[in-house]
C-alpha cells in the first residue's frame, strides 16, 4: 500500500465517525508548499469559513508558507472566520494526515483562538 492509499484509508475511517457525531467539520489539506483549512456544514454541502496560506493577507505576513509558523497563522485565521460565522464547536477532520507537525500546530492554534473540538 502506498502513502496516499494509506492516507485515504485513514481519512475514510475518520470521516465515518465524524458523520455520526452531527457537528460541523474543520477539514484541512496540506501540500508541500501550502496548508488549507475550511469549516464545512454538518451535511457537507456548504463551506462556512475558510483560510489558507494562498490568501494574500496571510501570505504577505509570512516569510515561508510551508512551515509550522504558517500553519499557526492559518489556525488562528480559520478560528476567527468560524467564530464570525457563528460556529464554536467543530470536529477535526485531518484528512488522513498524521497528527503531528503542521497539522498539530494548526489544531492547537485554532483551539487557542476559541474553537472547541
Amino acid at each position: 500500500m502506498d502513502k496516499n492509499t494509506s492516507r485515504m484509508k485513514r481519512a475514510l475511517k475518520l470521516r465515518s465517525k465524524i458523520r455520526n457525531s452531527g457537528v460541523n467539520r474543520l477539514t484541512i489539506h496540506k501540500t508541500s508548499q501550502h496548508i488549507y483549512a475550511q469549516v464545512m456544514s454538518v451535511d457537507g454541502t456548504s463551506t462556512l469559513a475558510s483560510a489558507s496560506t494562498t490568501q494574500a493577507e496571510i501570505k504577505s505576513a509570512l516569510k515561508n508558507t510551508s512551515n509550522i509558523t504558517a500553519a499557526i497563522e492559518v489556525g488562528k485565521k480559520i478560528a476567527q472566520n468560524a467564530l464570525a460565522a457563528g460556529v464554536t464547536v467543530v470536529a477535526f477532520d485531518r484528512s488522513g494526515f498524521k497528527y503531528h507537525g503542521r497539522v498539530k500546530a494548526l489544531a492547537d492554534a485554532a483551539r487557542e483562538a476559541g474553537l472547541k473540538f
